[in-house]
């Protein structure tokens, strides 16, 4: 597939933190600009950071932002501000910067935990539709976001090839064991751990803000018909648990305060930990696109994150109030983010109807569920024009599952 440009999502507005390495340097803190990659470290050296903290020349040449991540919210801020302003007066030191064609990058943090909520109101009824024939919501949705613990372990970087799994289904009226037939992508947006909650902490809505790092976007590939088994009557295992994407790039809540929009309104009374004076969601858009031998490729959701129900900082608080901690790299997912439209289905689950029709892409190109070599290409950008601030891609490809041995 050819490479594509995501220059215009990294302008000075955006400063994202990420782990790069290169020939000639091991994994470590980065930051991008265009289409340039800034070592933190050698940034640290040349006294870009000698006011914030003197921690930082250790921390930046640590092969994830944990640590970075779990420093005050002011500290990277103030670290931020210091990357903009060298850019501003070209002050950056030769030494610093690599282009991105020559730049590997990797997963951004060690994630101790995942969890991934079912946020949007159009996606759970959708999702009904599709799978019971009847649009319904869950008995809860309207009083707090639900959820389920993912599986951390098997979360990996933005371009990791995505093998098909194996695991039990139905097929008619019996259940079969083999290759999963329903390979489905997830459109998400995930919120990463900045500052822990400790055991016992309770954190309400509007103090959740408080917490979170910075935000990635999120594919957590489904095999619908395995999953489909298992969660009558549990949640979700082995048709998630093998593989979920994400972006290389952690764009923190400075860079997206300038898009953050009110959320949409309650329908009930919630309880008091989930009241917030200042509920709000972020106008990111959100696409999803499948691509076979490129050309071969179509855009197969176009979505906005305004829409979805239930906030991250909701999510925050609700993951805490029953006393359960939070730890510094732990990824909050918003689930498939999906509106009312035709192509604003974050999934084909919602697309073909659980697999009861075709999708129809144009020049030949149909989908019912994912087939091997396809690969899944998810972006999220904010703005129009001078401040646009984007994520980069999000994208894995599907390979054919292995025999069992």
């Amino acid at each position: 597939m050819a490479s594509r440009d995501y220059a215009k999502d990294f302008g000075p507005n955006n400063i994202p933190f990420g782990i790069a390495s290169t020939a000639e340097r091991p994994p470590q803190c980065v930051s991008r600009i265009g289409n340039t990659v800034i070592f933190l470290a050698d940034l640290a050296k040349a006294g870009a950071f000698s006011d914030i903290d003197s921690s930082l020349k250790s921390i930046f040449q640590s092969s994830t932002l944990n640590a970075f991540a779990a420093l005050p919210t002011p500290t990277s801020s103030r670290v931020r501000s210091a990357i903009q302003k060298n850019i501003a007066t070209s002050s950056l030191p030769p030494n610093s910067t690599t282009p991105i064609s020559t730049t590997t990058l990797h997963l951004p943090l060690t994630i101790p935990a995942f969890t991934d909520f079912s946020a949007s109101k159009d996606h759970v009824l959708n999702a009904s539709s599709a799978v019971f024939g009847r649009r319904e919501m869950p008995p809860a949705f309207l009083h707090y976001p639900v959820a389920y613990a993912g599986r951390a372990s098997s979360i990996a970087v933005s371009g990791t090839p995505v093998e098909r799994p194996l695991g039990q289904f139905r097929d008619g009226a019996g259940v079969v064991f083999g290759a999963s037939r329903a390979m489905d992508f997830e459109l998400e947006l995930g919120a990463v751990i900045g500052r822990p909650v400790g055991r016992g902490q309770r954190v309400k809505s509007e103090e959740s803000d408080g917490h979170v790092f910075g935000f990635v976007v999120v594919n957590d590939w489904s095999a619908r018909d395995i999953q489909g088994l298992e969660m009558n009557p549990l949640g979700p295992m082995n048709g998630k648990n093998f593989a979920t994407t994400i972006s290389p790039w952690v764009v923190t809540l400075e860079a997206l305060e300038p898009f953050r929009v009110a959320a949409p309104e309650r329908d009930v009374e919630v309880a008091p930990y989930l009241r917030d004076s200042e509920r709000m969601q972020y106008d990111l858009t959100v696409e999803a696109e499948i691509i076979n031998e490129e050309p071969k490729s179509a855009v197969v959701c176009h979505a906005n994150s305004s829409t979805t129900y239930w906030t991250f900082r909701d999510m925050i608080a609700h993951h805490t109030i029953g006393g359960c901690n939070l730890d510094t790299g732990d990824l909050i997912a918003s689930g498939t983010i999906s509106g009312t439209g035709e192509w604003e289905h974050g999934c084909l689950l919602e697309s073909t109807m659980g697999g009861k029709k075709e999708l129809d892409l144009g020049d030949g190109f149909k989908r019912t569920y994912l087939q091997d070599g396809d690969s899944v290409l998810l972006t999220c950008r904010a703005g129009n024009g001078e401040h646009d601030v984007g994520f980069g891609e999000c994208i894995g490809q599907i390979l054919p599952a292995r025999d069992f041995a």
